[in-house]
């Protein structure tokens, strides 16, 4: 199904006027807009979605310019300040503490303001939320954090860009391999420019400097050498994934027809004694219990941009009087744990094209059940389906512009309603495109 129709092409002249408004959409939105203002973020982001849709389907251009014009658009961010985001704060944070040899899973930012060079602008930066709790990045995530404080350990605007550029480079190894992986599957390479080109990924990768970036360039190469059949390559490249961000795991069952079980099991062990590894310079008692600390704070207190959770808990509301999110957030790893091996081992996943649509809708199972659905959580589902027939994740990657209401003003409040328009419209996308693709199964046959 075609999200955009392709019934005429634009001239040269239009296209360039295309590619200049969103430069200076782009600036706009990187120099001059607030998380607090939302109706300008919601405007800016809708231009540059426009935009994006009449380059990638309208215009005559080649990948190759279409690349460059990616990589210019990152660049407008380059000495910008993150302004959705404040995270990168205490990435920053970790990494100059890693740095001075401070292990960074051990220290309360706001225990130790000054224990780093800036470390009272950086704990400020974060906020009181985000330097509360320990770090719960994995290792090699945490190695990554340490390069900006390598080139720059006591320059924060400095240490922003370096930071910056290795996110930057990170999408350049997604579209390198992502563009390999279509070919090799015989679709159009064209379809990686629907994540390279996709304001969504420039603004929360490259703009707001999340690791999600970083953690797909390793899985999309690991994903590459899979389908190769170098699996010992694949599984170390998975392996680094995982240490970036723990989500993949919950992609390696999927792994288990493609290899026999074999193969899964040496493939498995390879991925987990990597990480077991990359944690033994930070292995303490302590470590374990901070990042499980982290890791049951995350599941049983935070609330953020749900969808099936937020009917779960205005249920537990009317029946119990009370939110009841420690009780699901007990229950939902179970379910979702449940959902991915029935997935794992019901599915014909020894197809490639139907192992990656079962990764999909491993990854949006879980998010649809969670309680936090933070923006850039959606470039996953985004990159996998590139690989399918689904475009709802390209829809959710405009709307979920709609969970940046919640910060309307300085104290945070979601509006449900826009979290429920949210939800509307990609599941109500991914409804029509599995209706149409079933009908489609049955006038074939």
């Amino acid at each position: 199904m075609k999200l955009f129709s392709n019934t005429f092409k634009m001239t040269n002249r239009y296209t360039l006027l295309v590619i200049l408004l969103s430069i200076i959409s782009y600036y706009l939105f990187a120099y001059t807009t607030v998380r607090t203002n939302f109706p300008k973020v919601l405007s800016y982001y809708s231009l540059l979605f426009i935009g994006f849709a009449i380059l990638y389907q309208y215009s005559n251009l080649s990948n190759r310019t279409l690349l460059i014009i990616g990589v210019l658009f990152r660049f407008i961010f380059l000495v910008a300040t993150p302004n959705l985001s404040d995270d990168f704060y205490r990435f920053l944070w970790d990494g100059r503490a890693l740095l001075d040899g401070i292990n960074p899973y051990l220290v309360l930012p706001e225990n130790n303001p000054n224990l780093i060079a800036e470390g009272s602008t950086l704990y400020q930066g974060m906020g009181t939320m985000n330097g509360s709790h320990y770090t719960c990045y994995p290792p090699l995530n945490q190695f990554a954090f340490g390069i900006p404080a390598l080139f720059a350990p006591n320059h924060l605007l400095t240490s922003t860009i370096v930071l910056r550029i290795t996110l930057i480079l990170s999408d350049l190894v997604t579209l390198y391999f992502g563009f390999k992986l279509l070919k090799h599957f015989k679709l159009d390479s064209r379809k990686i420019f629907l994540y390279f080109l996709n304001p969504f990924i420039i603004i929360e990768l490259t703009g707001n400097l999340h690791y999600e970036g970083m953690m797909i360039a390793f899985l999309a190469a690991s994903l590459y050498f899979l389908f190769r059949e170098k699996n010992n390559l694949s599984a170390i490249l998975f392996a680094a994934a995982v240490s970036i961000k723990l989500i993949p795991l919950i992609f390696l069952p999927v792994f288990y027809k493609k290899l026999g079980f074999k193969k899964w099991f040496i493939y498995g062990s390879i991925v987990c004694s990597i990480n077991v590894l990359l944690f033994l310079p930070f292995l303490s008692q302590d470590l374990i219990d901070n990042f499980m600390s982290s890791i049951e704070l995350y599941f049983q207190n935070f609330e953020f941009n749900a969808s099936i959770y937020y009917i779960v808990r205005e249920i537990g509301y009317r029946i119990k009087g009370y939110n009841i999110i420690h009780t699901v957030g007990r229950i939902t790893p179970l379910i979702i744990i449940a959902i991915t091996l029935l997935i794992s081992f019901v599915r014909k996943n020894e197809k490639k094209t139907i192992l990656f649509t079962s990764m999909l809708w491993i990854i949006c199972s879980y998010y649809f059940l969670s309680s936090i659905v933070h923006p850039w959580y959606i470039a996953i589902p985004l990159f996998l389906s590139l690989f399918t027939k689904f475009n709802f994740p390209l829809v959710w990657s405009y709307a979920i512009v709609l969970s940046y209401s919640a910060y309307i003003s300085s104290k945070y409040h979601e509006n449900l309603w826009l979290v429920g328009l949210e939800y509307i419209l990609v599941l109500g996308w991914m409804v029509v495109e599995l209706t149409q693709w079933k009908l489609i199964s049955k006038l074939r046959s």
